[in-house]
């Protein structure tokens, strides 16, 4: 064969080589699934589907969200840092598996600051006292602290499962009114909220994102907010800290997106830029709004900034209030 003619089907052979490899490492190239560490229809859930749905259209590619529940959120979130750091597997974590779970357990199947490439902060959602006024027949928070120094131990509240927000905010609830209150601990905010409805536990601490329903239809009252300010959607209900007369006492739940370690950074980068598009979209607000959230965003930098300093404070919330595993 000519030399000339080798060396040109030598080259032409190594441009579609690279082409082939350029094809198959364009991203996205394939579904992304988001992990969300806690069963189907709970505040994590909920965020993950919406924003999932919002990105996969943008992108043009299926995200698929797959519930990967139990443990306190070790099964799933010890899954997603395990998992290939190519673009295609995210998280949706919560305040609990990102900022409690460090500062209160002694040993957990993962790192949070160092098994994880920060993509946004989604949303941060207040978190609400509701009670069942057919087994809690309490109208106001003076009225619910009179009632649980005078029923110790009586009175049970249920949270998403050990060591989250629901479970955390409520213990310091009882540390700071010197009240005492039982915690049932459930797998997943669904299940909980669903027997509070039921009367099977008498109140949560919980998001504004699952309650809304059942406070809209008068089957949960709301006694309170842990934010700092009074909801607009809810102008007459007070705070905790304005009710009770604790000005410094303040909560919010949150969600955010994580890849795993090792993500390549224009990947996060671009994930990034997609959360914050989605979040801006009017039906997309609107509909993390209309459930109790508020949309976020923000850079890779900020939600790593802003995870620490979530487990400083609890972390301190967990030795002033004596908080244990359960």
């Amino acid at each position: 064969m000519n030399k000339n003619l080798k060396a040109v089907l030598l080259a032409a052979g190594l441009g579609l080589a690279h082409f082939t490899a350029g094809a198959q490492t364009a991203w996205p190239a394939k579904p992304i699934r988001i992990i969300v560490p806690f069963p189907a229809g709970g505040p994590t859930d909920i965020t993950a589907r919406v924003l999932g749905q919002a990105i996969g259209e943008s992108l043009k590619t299926p995200v698929i969200v797959e519930n990967k529940a139990g443990g306190h959120g070790f099964i799933g979130v010890g899954e997603a840092a395990k998992a290939p750091a190519d673009g295609y597997t995210l998280m949706m974590a919560s305040i609990g598996t990102m900022a409690i779970n460090p500062r209160l357990h002694e040993k957990i199947p993962y790192d949070a600051n160092k098994d994880f490439a920060p993509v946004s902060l989604v949303v941060t959602v207040p978190i609400v006292v509701v009670a069942n006024p057919r087994v809690l027949p309490v109208a106001t928070l003076p009225e619910l602290v009179e009632r649980l120094k005078a029923n110790p131990g009586k009175i049970n509240f249920a949270s998403a499962g050990n060591g989250g927000s629901s479970h955390l905010v409520p213990e310091y609830f009882k540390y700071r009114t010197g009240t005492f209150m039982t915690h049932i601990p459930y797998k997943g905010s669904g299940p909980a909220i669903g027997d509070v409805v039921a009367g099977q536990v008498q109140l949560m601490f919980d998001t504004l994102l699952t309650s809304t329903p059942f406070v809209k239809s008068g089957k949960l009252r709301m006694l309170g907010v842990t934010t700092a300010q009074r909801l607009p959607q809810y102008p007459d209900v007070p705070t905790v800290a304005e009710a009770l007369n604790m000005k410094d006492f303040e909560a919010s739940s949150w969600y955010a997106l994580y890849a795993p370690a090792g993500t390549p950074p224009d990947i996060v980068k671009r994930l990034s830029a997609e959360v914050d598009a989605a979040l801006k979209q009017p039906a997309v607000a609107k509909r993390l709004t209309d459930l109790g959230a508020i949309p976020a965003g923000g850079t890779p930098e900020k939600l790593a900034a802003f995870q620490r300093m979530e487990q400083d404070k609890w972390g301190k919330v967990i030795q002033l209030a004596h908080v244990k595993p359960d």
